[in-house]
């Protein structure tokens, strides 16, 4: 990793003042000047700061949680009501990967790795969201929509897969994978396709799966999917879209 990141997972710094630290010739690796943008290896790399030994970042949290409706996705400004911090473990550094809107339900990944995180949700990813929206309405031709693409106002939406299955007392599954993340975007789609929304569950965001988690409850993710965050997150994202 970066040496100004290292720094600031150590709670030495934020990388802004890290890279002032830096710059200023007060940071060494393995007895050298350390330079802007430099990688290093904290667990095997001796990291000093005016000669004081730099520790171990803590190790990094990942968790999967099933957002119930009703939670905010937010840090603050929830006006008392409940945020999706309400339901893990207090962790200092920990941050949502992309929101959930107030009422939509699901898969909400969490983790104390904002690099990654921001790499999950950028454009260039195209990491993969699915989504199940309990809906009313003529399924069938908004399927038949939704595949061809849809112009929203903020640009077009191509869904990756759509599919249909009936629900019962006229009412519609309708799952949607998309690669992107816009605000409402499912929502939004669904409006411009002629259905009803009365439920929305995101089951699925990139190697990671809703499965039978409860309803409010988290878990640390598996070996696995990390290894599949890992493979998604790590370059550096490209510019652009």
């Amino acid at each position: 990793m970066r040496i100004q990141r290292a720094l600031a997972r150590a709670g030495i710094a934020s990388r802004r003042r890290a890279d002032e630290l830096v710059a200023a010739g007060r940071v060494h690796v393995n007895g050298q000047v350390a330079q802007i943008g430099q990688s290093v290896d904290p667990l095997q790399d001796r990291i000093t700061v005016d000669g004081s030994t730099v520790g171990a970042p803590p190790a990094l949290v990942w968790l999967a949680l099933h957002k119930p409706a009703g939670v905010l996705t937010t840090r603050s400004g929830a006006g008392g009501r409940r945020t999706v911090f309400d339901l893990v473990p207090a962790t200092p550094g920990l941050t949502y990967v992309g929101r959930l809107d107030y009422m939509t339900e699901g898969l909400l990944l969490l983790t104390t790795d904002g690099a990654a995180a921001h790499r999950l949700t950028h454009p260039s990813r195209a990491v993969e969201r699915t989504y199940v929206a309990l809906v009313r309405g003529n399924a069938a031709v908004a399927a038949r929509l939704a595949r061809a693409g849809v112009e929203l106002e903020d640009g077009p939406v191509m869904p990756v897969a759509v599919d249909v299955r009936a629900a019962g007392q006229r009412r519609w599954e309708f799952e949607v994978t998309l690669a992107e993340g816009r605000t409402r975007e499912v929502r939004r789609l669904c409006e411009a396709v002629g259905l009803e929304v009365e439920r929305l569950v995101r089951t699925t965001f990139g190697p990671v799966s809703l499965g039978a988690l409860p309803v409010g409850t988290a878990r640390p993710l598996t070996a696995g999917e990390r290894r599949g965050i890992k493979a998604i997150t790590m370059d550096e994202p490209r510019t652009g879209r």
